[in-house]
């Protein structure tokens, strides 16, 4: 129902933009015979209703429709520019797991310590409240204007050289995993002041356990759990905020061929990729409510008990 309500949403508010397929890609002087042409090969002069009944139709099939710009089809389309956005998404996942995990192990052991405590959350709470456009346009300044190894706008695909390709994701990458961090902190700074409460860890200091065994065994074990439903968020998220992303550092992946595809009123593309973005997000949630489910012990021991 969620991804139903998504997609109407979405063709419904894509009719309100200014200007049709015809002014857009035909350009202003092209004539009335054209434009008329144009629509009818395409269905546009169908009433709009209609137009999303047909294309959800051909959609529940496995047929996205064809570029109105391209005349390719539009699952080919999405597929060619896939793997540059997974690259991305995967590379900003492991910043933010890297960054938020060691964040939220600093500020949850050292709860007791207001310096550290409020140190590591307030950079937490900065990467969070900066947005991806402004971190962007800030690396691409820096990045352009000084030759420090990384470079802007020359994406290179992994198949050709995997060195060059990952050099060529690095700036979007942070841009976009930075906004995951604040979450991860704290979600793990929360664990692990809860786990930190727990007897097994009271025994586990009674018997004389050295400290980084305790973190290794205990702490980190029975507080990484909630990640799995975090990392499960920030991937849906990631993959929708690629459309900005991709856009500053110009790497062809599906958010940069969405924001084209809205330019230029390729209806067909951005309803496939809003429907791509729409069952990840959900797919991804209910595998980790699972995956959360199974690895949680104590949820499974809940669930029997009210049978």
């Amino acid at each position: 129902m969620t991804l139903l309500v998504v997609l109407v949403v979405v063709f419904f508010a894509l009719q309100l933009l200014p200007g049709g397929y015809a002014d857009v890609v035909l350009g202003p002087r092209a004539s009335e015979q054209a434009r008329l042409e144009a629509e009818e090969k395409f269905g546009l002069n169908l009433p709009v209703w209609l137009q999303f009944i047909r294309w959800l139709g051909a959609a529940v099939r496995g047929d996205l429709g064809v570029s109105l710009v391209s005349g390719q089809p539009v699952a080919t389309e999405i597929a060619t520019r896939l793997p540059a956005t997974l690259q991305v998404i995967l590379m900003a996942l492991i910043v933010a797991l890297v960054l938020g995990i060691i964040l939220g192990l600093v500020s949850g052991l050292s709860s007791r310590k207001p310096f550290v405590n409020g140190t590591s959350r307030l950079l937490g709470t900065l990467t969070l409240s900066v947005p991806d456009f402004v971190i962007g346009t800030v690396l691409v300044y820096l990045f352009s204007v000084n030759a420090w190894g990384l470079t802007v706008g020359s994406y290179v695909p992994f198949s050709q050289d995997p060195a060059a390709s990952i050099a060529s994701t690095v700036l979007p990458a942070v841009t976009l995993g930075l906004g995951g961090v604040a979450l991860i902190m704290r979600t793990l700074s929360d664990a692990v002041s809860t786990t930190l409460t727990e007897p097994f860890i009271t025994s586990s200091v009674a018997r004389g356990d050295a400290p980084g065994i305790i973190v290794r065994r205990h702490v980190l074990r029975n507080s990484s759990t909630p990640l799995i439903t975090v990392t499960a968020l920030l991937i849906g998220s990631f993959l929708g905020g690629t459309i900005v992303v991709e856009t500053l550092f110009s790497v062809p992946g599906i958010g940069y061929f969405f924001t084209n595809s809205v330019r230029n009123r390729d209806f067909a593309v951005v309803q496939g990729i809003v429907l791509l973005t729409a069952t990840v997000f959900i797919v991804a949630n209910l595998l980790a409510d699972v995956l959360y489910a199974a690895l949680d012990p104590r949820l499974s021991r809940a669930k029997g008990g009210t049978r």
